[in-house]
């Protein structure tokens, strides 16, 4: 964003906003399921740049059986041992599915790579085989979306400061989270090389500018919805039955079962 930095979005501007865009998210969902797309949605960039909350709204609404979020967990020995995107080939979507990418195949590009947890060969191998592998995947009719979510290190610092006083949100530190802070610079080569060679036609790179998540969450939601050409699925025709009359059924006493404990009553 150039020129003056824009004021926060107010907040009930921002709730007015998302709810809207989540209903067209909806929509979108009920065309990928009824049209049996496959769309592939990727969420990279820094550590605390707002990914995971903008993942959190965007599935907010979605049916888990038509979207779903693929957040891997480090490779096991096996999977160490496998080409480095099969283990992401088996969440990829089938017909009518949408895969939110929670981090993707990209961790080699970034983590793995300033972290030094690949090789260098094995990082330049997947440099070269990035853009095939995804042109393999939009030429089989996969829908793919790539967003990096930009932060500043002013304010990506001082989210990592409200984590850490934050009990309820205190798991999303890690040592490697606070490491990074000493590695901004680092990490930035490793993102300008990543976007030198995979920012390609076919799947280009949309950067999301995230000081302001209520901005980014309602810029990249709307960049997406606009991005793929979705049509309004009517949806079926359902009524209500009436409830048959009773044919004598009655619950069993009260003290035969185990209720849960009236906490709000003490409240």
């Amino acid at each position: 964003m150039a020129g003056k930095k824009a004021a926060r979005v107010p907040r009930e501007t921002y709730e007015k906003e998302l709810l809207r865009l989540q209903t067209e998210l909806v929509k979108l969902q009920e065309w990928v399921r009824a049209s049996g797309s496959r769309l592939v949605v990727v969420f990279e960039g820094r550590d605390a740049a707002g990914k995971g909350g903008t993942i959190k709204r965007v599935a907010e609404h979605l049916n888990p059986r038509v979207a779903r979020i693929a957040a891997l967990p480090k490779p096991t020995e096996r999977e160490r041992s496998q080409w480095y995107f099969q283990r992401y080939v088996e969440h990829l979507p089938a017909a009518g599915e949408i895969v939110l990418f929670d981090r993707s195949w990209y961790n080699r590009a970034g983590v793995e790579h300033v972290m030094g947890f690949c090789t260098r060969e094995e990082y330049q191998l997947f440099l070269r085989q990035c853009p095939i592998f995804e042109r393999m995947l939009i030429e089989a009719g996969i829908v793919l979306r790539k967003y990096w979510f930009s932060v500043s290190d002013t304010e990506q610092q001082e989210r990592f400061r409200r984590r850490l006083e934050d009990p309820l949100r205190r798991w999303k530190l890690s040592p490697m989270d606070l490491e990074s802070i000493t590695r901004w610079e680092a990490y930035s080569r490793a993102k300008d090389e990543m976007l030198v060679h995979t920012d390609i036609s076919e799947a280009p790179w949309f950067v999301v500018e995230s000081d302001d998540k209520r901005r980014a969450r309602l810029n990249m939601i709307a960049h997406l919805l606009g991005s793929v050409p979705y049509d309004d699925v009517p949806p079926p025709v359902l009524e209500l039955p009436a409830r048959p009359p009773s044919t004598g059924y009655q619950r069993p006493p009260r003290d035969l079962q185990t209720y849960v404990p009236d906490h709000a009553a003490s409240l």
